[in-house]
């Protein structure tokens, strides 16, 4: 061993597997940061003075001679005001050609807030989409996954969200992103002028698929400076947590660990809450939000991933192609938002519950409909009427397409009833079909 300005270097390597290497080593941390002939790599498991470090770009040419330099530090973020409208890879380097920003170093993946600190969710953060903001309010602070199969478009979703919802900040996480999509985002931020709010740390399929683990930490390290230290709303996009999972999967098999359910680590719903305990509302008005794509394969719901992250997060948005009317729609019988009644009717327009129920009840008769019709029974007239009145509703409302605010979603929704139903078929209160019943 030598030392050279303050950091520890060794040459002799007792163990290398695919992705990881062990030597003896001494006074070095968990996560610290260490190179190995010059390939970045991250201390994972240390037992006495048995050291394992894991190599992000893979072992190999790694020789048992090689140089182990350990940096005496884990992977930290450099936070400022800075960092608005940039582009970094996951060890937080700029990749959109501009000079790396200055700032405090902050070490990422510190714990998630004290509790005492943390205030009930109460905000309002409405996404533009009506799908999503009728009958799935969001509240600041809230943590909720997108459902979707591979082949829906999330990714299009993600960037609607970023440039509509109404958030001080918006923090971008892709992970395992193809190099077309990274494109579509920059290119979607900058036409639309709204770079100026957004942080991106991109993980394209190119890069080394173990880096996806820090991504996370990387945009939430990000969220933290933007909501404690300037008070500011955050959002923060994370896609895909799939890749992600699969990320520390590669890792904990190639460290030899013996897998869960579907290949995963034992460890990955404490790494996912990890990840998902980072959403806040401050007292003092700053907070981050959290919204996160986990693509399910083959539809399976049932699947280790987004089977834990359900434990975790309030509620989910579910993506689906309606074939009624050709559009992909956020599906209301299988998404969530468990904290709505926190703004509904309160935070929005007092008529919105109602709506909200009505409308849905009258979408699931339009379902029950179909079945009938499917097997051939005979249609009554209000059997017809609660179809086409979900077809417009689809089209109109629940369509990933449709940007609306909270108040002209509800003018919509009680134009749709009074065109099809009856007040006394909608079973709203009556003060408020006085009020807003279209004559």
């Amino acid at each position: 061993m030598a030392t050279k300005a303050f950091q520890k270097i060794y040459t002799k390597i007792t163990q290398i597997t695919k992705a990881t290497c062990s030597l003896k080593a001494t006074g070095v941390g968990y996560d610290e940061l260490a190179s190995v002939d010059g390939k970045l790599a991250q201390v994972v498991k240390i037992i006495g003075d048995e050291v394992t470090l894991q190599v992000f770009s893979g072992t190999e040419g790694v020789r048992t001679n090689a140089e182990v330099i350990f940096m005496g530090k884990a992977p930290s973020l450099k936070v400022s005001d800075q960092l608005a409208g940039r582009f970094f890879n996951a060890y937080g380097d700029p990749i959109d050609g501009g000079s790396a920003p200055d700032g405090e170093e902050v070490e990422i993946g510190g714990p998630s807030v004290n509790p005492v600190r943390r205030k009930q969710p109460s905000e309002l953060i409405a996404t533009g989409i009506a799908g999503i903001d009728l009958n799935n309010t969001l509240v600041t602070g809230q943590k909720i996954p997108f459902f979707a199969d591979p082949d829906q478009p999330f990714n299009q979703v993600m960037a609607l969200v970023a440039l509509r919802a109404q958030s001080d900040k918006i923090i971008l996480g892709g992970m395992g992103m193809t190099n077309d999509d990274y494109l579509f985002f920059k290119n979607t931020f900058t036409n639309a002028g709204a770079l100026d709010r957004i942080v991106s740390f991109i993980n394209t399929t190119e890069d080394p698929s173990v880096e996806r683990v820090l991504i996370p930490d990387m945009a939430l390290t990000a969220a933290e400076y933007f909501a404690v230290a300037r008070n500011e709303k955050v959002l923060v996009l994370l896609t895909d947590m799939t890749n992600y999972a699969d990320a520390l999967s590669i890792v904990s098999n190639r460290m030899d660990q013996i897998p869960s359910k579907d290949s995963m680590p034992g460890s990955l719903y404490s790494d996912l809450a990890k990840i998902y305990e980072k959403a806040v509302q401050f007292p003092e008005g700053g907070s981050i939000t959290i919204i996160a794509v986990t693509t399910l394969s083959g539809g399976d719901i049932t699947h280790a991933v987004p089977d834990n992250t359900g434990y975790i997060t309030e509620g989910q948005l579910y993506l689906r192609r309606d074939s009624d009317i050709g559009k992909v729609i956020v599906d209301p019988f299988r998404s969530l938002s468990r904290l709505k009644q926190l703004v509904t009717g309160t935070k929005t327009r007092e008529d919105h519950p109602q709506i909200m129920n009505a409308a849905v009840r009258l979408y699931a008769d339009a379902a029950n409909a179909k079945t009938k019709m499917e097997n051939g029974f005979d249609l009554t007239d209000y059997d017809n009427r609660t179809l086409s009145f979900a077809k417009e509703y689809s089209d109109k409302l629940l369509a990933i397409d449709v940007n609306l605010d909270t108040t002209e979603m509800l003018d919509v929704a009680w134009n749709l009833l009074s065109t099809y139903f009856s007040p006394t078929e909608v079973n709203i209160k009556q003060s408020l079909i006085d009020q807003y019943w279209k004559k």
